[in-house]
């Protein structure tokens, strides 16, 4: 298993409205390889989780022809997280709570990723903290009101994690930064043991 070599894609707001960014004209996408063969497309940079498995953001080939289109019309967006596992070549998707590609930019650190998210109603901006394979966020905490007219981009600058004591900081464009301390937490993330034993 193993990333191969980026290539650039066109790439533009108007292929993918929740993911590109302001300007943006190409997307660097690269194959997942497994057994020699194309598993997936990814983009961005991978982030080691163990030893054997790492996160990687999904690139989706989509076809953005029109019923009236005589031809296909082939785009690429961003697409969820990955999980994948080097030694038995599994890949599942991620599911990040309230993770809105327009808004959300994940940071990794250990099995956490930070990001500022948006709710399911779209009017709420979140500071958000999962854990790899946990079903609830470790930290859902309203940053402010979300206006997707009229919002600004970034919605907030990258989180900055600390290692000691275990703190996330989440700085939303235009409003003081916010720091919380992430304590009582556990290793959730369970790896297939291929071994007999």
């Amino acid at each position: 298993m193993a990333l191969g070599a980026a290539r650039r894609e066109p790439y533009s707001v108007a292929s993918d409205p929740a993911g590109a960014k302001k300007d943006e004209i190409e997307l660097k996408v690269r194959p997942l390889v497994v057994d020699g063969k194309v598993k997936e497309w990814t983009t961005g940079e991978a982030h080691d989780v163990t030893d054997r498995s790492f996160a990687v953001r999904r690139a989706v080939r989509l076809n953005d022809a029109l019923p009236t289109d005589h031809v296909d019309r082939w785009v690429w967006q961003r697409g969820p997280w990955l999980l994948v596992d080097r030694t038995t070549g599994k890949v599942t998707a991620l599911r990040l709570p309230d993770f809105d590609p327009a808004v959300s930019e994940a940071v990794w650190f250990r099995d956490y990723a930070a990001y500022c998210g948006v709710n399911a109603s779209g009017k709420q901006l979140f500071a958000v903290v999962a854990q790899v394979e946990a079903r609830r966020p470790l930290l859902a905490r309203k940053l402010g009101a979300w206006d997707a007219a009229d919002h600004p981009s970034p919605a907030c600058a990258q989180a900055v994690w600390q290692r000691e004591p275990l703190r996330v900081s989440f700085q939303p464009t235009g409003a003081a930064a916010v720091s919380f301390d992430l304590t009582g937490t556990s290793a959730v993330l369970v790896e297939d043991d291929d071994s007999d034993q």
